[in-house]
């Protein structure tokens, strides 16, 4: 891993005030996984901090151009690792059910080696390679 994917990952550890791991969230820190949303609009929103994450999911943003400043958007089955999770921190604003804001690393795609936060629900688990690397 080259010094400047290093730093990032380091200053995005640094930036959860607690590392908390939930025993019940939707996957485990370390785990490969797949990211998609649903079927009528699979790309993946990932945001740049857990807190806008949540916002976002509970209804509260300003504008569309506040939304493309601060997220990425990952197309259907880019890969990630897992290395944050929060159990039912994000009540969806409709409906009001909780969803796991997960934090990921990139591992695919055009944006691999970014890390950000994504909705459990667009999180699916993915099988690993005897060499421990995500199939692709």
């Amino acid at each position: 891993m080259n010094a400047p994917r290093l730093g990032a990952l380091a200053a995005f550890v640094l930036s959860v005030p607690a590392l908390v791991y939930a025993a019940g969230c939707v996957t485990s820190v370390g785990s490969p996984v797949m990211l998609k949303s649903d079927p009528a609009d699979p790309d993946v929103i990932v945001w740049d901090t857990r807190e806008r994450l949540v916002a976002y999911v509970e209804g509260h943003w300003n504008s569309s151009r506040e939304v493309m400043a601060h997220t990425l958007l990952a197309g259907p089955g880019t890969h990630a690792r897992v290395i944050a999770c929060y159990q039912g921190i994000a009540h969806l604003k409709v409906g009001g059910a909780e969803r796991d804001a997960v934090g990921v690393m990139l591992t695919s795609g055009p944006f691999r080696g970014h890390s950000g936060w994504v909705i459990s629900s667009d999180v699916h688990p993915t099988l690993l390679r005897s060499a421990g690397t995500p199939r692709i």
